[in-house]
């Protein structure tokens, strides 16, 4: 305890250089932490995105998962998925567009997808009653609509709009369709300010003019309590080799290969080059310290201090600067993340509920071990120049100046 309470004596004596070396290790600590935020925080982020509704298994038509074409004889696939004893439930997707018909005024676009819900559903319900399985009486199509398409038409629940599919690659002459809206939700892979509608699949098909097309885009998969997803993958492998299952794993492992390895190294530079800084800094602090109290540790020394004493004085000096910066750094990280997750949040294609900076309890056990690491290292050369320090030439010099 006496050795703590002299190094902060030591600093507080020079409280100017002790609150620029805080202030400095704060701006690194914040630097820092948030590059780990940022090294996962898009996996973590897709790894949510996924896990939504309890689907953890994705089936497409081929083994690339970034552009797969359709999957053909899609009803066969589904009851063949359904009867596996691994599956609980099997959802296919449609992906495709469709136009707002409005007299009077230019069509508006907007995603439009096809599903067969189930008891899970691939959105959240916000207002409104969901898609049922088998369409209600009355000859009227259902739809649900995102936010975004209900202020902007002006929708609610029960309220109808008439879209034109545009589903196909080329162009055709649909005939547009009445569709009465069931419900507004969100879209977990939505845009900001995407516009996104979805009906049930034969719908779908109807809207779009493919009604004698069997096509699923996507299959999405929840497997059985108690098998687990890998499980499931294997039993549909087996059951259809023609389709490619992933599990949620198997998918965040190739996009965390491919897709987000430019994150994992801009962290790791930035990182890297922001501790050097925070090294550096206390370094330069610390040193100029020690030279100007050359002659009070030359004194203390000869009045009967111990080496290790006076060495430990400069190590727990370092360790307070890095020690209260490092705790500074944590809100301030916070704040900056908050304000760079804005701004990358407002690049188009960047779905609503991605967040590039995201909260792990190992980042913050990382970060507490690099400043720990850099508080040690930053103090290494000043406690050599103290160790090292000649006690009778240095009394000696000091009495002569």
């Amino acid at each position: 305890m006496r050795v703590w309470a002299l190094a902060l004596r030591s600093l507080v004596r020079q409280p100017g250089r002790a609150l620029l070396g805080v202030l400095g290790i704060a701006a690194v600590g914040a630097l820092l932490f948030d590059m780990l935020l940022l090294s996962r925080g898009l996996l973590v982020s897709f790894r949510e995105l996924l896990d939504v509704a309890g689907f953890d298994v994705r089936v497409l038509a081929t083994d690339t998962p970034f552009a797969a074409p359709p999957i053909r004889g899609a009803t066969a696939v589904v009851a063949a998925i359904a009867a596996l004893p691994e599956v609980e439930e099997v959802v296919p997707l449609a992906f495709g567009g469709a136009s707002v018909v409005r007299p009077g005024a230019a069509p508006l676009a907007l995603a439009f997808a096809g599903v067969d819900p189930g008891r899970r559903r691939p959105w959240r319900r916000v207002l409104g009653t969901d898609l049922e399985g088998t369409p209600p009486p009355g000859g009227v199509a259902e739809a649900v609509v995102n936010r975004h398409l209900a202020q902007a038409l002006s929708l609610a629940p029960g309220s109808e709009v008439t879209l034109r599919g545009d589903c196909a690659r080329e162009r055709t002459a649909v005939p547009p369709m009445r569709f009465r809206v069931a419900a507004v939700v969100e879209f977990p892979f939505d845009e900001p300010r995407a516009l996104t509608a979805a009906a049930r699949m034969a719908d779908f098909r109807k809207a779009c003019g493919q009604e004698e097309r069997d096509e699923a885009d996507l299959m999405l998969v929840a497997s059985r309590e108690g098998r687990g997803p890998e499980a499931a993958v294997r039993a549909i492998r087996a059951a259809r080799p023609e389709v490619h299952p992933f599990s949620n794993e198997e998918l965040i492992a190739r996009f965390q290969a491919v897709g987000f390895s430019y994150f994992r190294q801009i962290s790791a530079v930035l990182s890297s080059v922001t501790l050097f800084f925070g090294l550096l800094l206390i370094t330069v602090l610390l040193t100029v310290s020690v030279n100007q109290r050359f002659a009070e540790i030359a004194a203390l020394r000869a009045l009967g201090f111990t080496r290790r004493r006076v060495v430990l004085d400069v190590l727990c000096q370092s360790v307070l600067l890095v020690g209260a910066g490092g705790l500074l750094s944590l809100p301030l990280g916070f704040a900056l993340a908050a304000w760079l997750d804005r701004i990358l949040r407002a690049m188009p294609g960047i779905p609503s509920r991605v967040t590039f900076f995201a909260f792990e309890p190992r980042a913050l056990v990382l970060h507490s071990s690099l400043m720990a690491l850099t508080a040690v290292l930053a103090a290494l050369y000043p406690m050599g120049l103290v160790g090292r320090l000649p006690i009778a030439a240095t009394l000696r010099r000091e009495a002569i100046t």
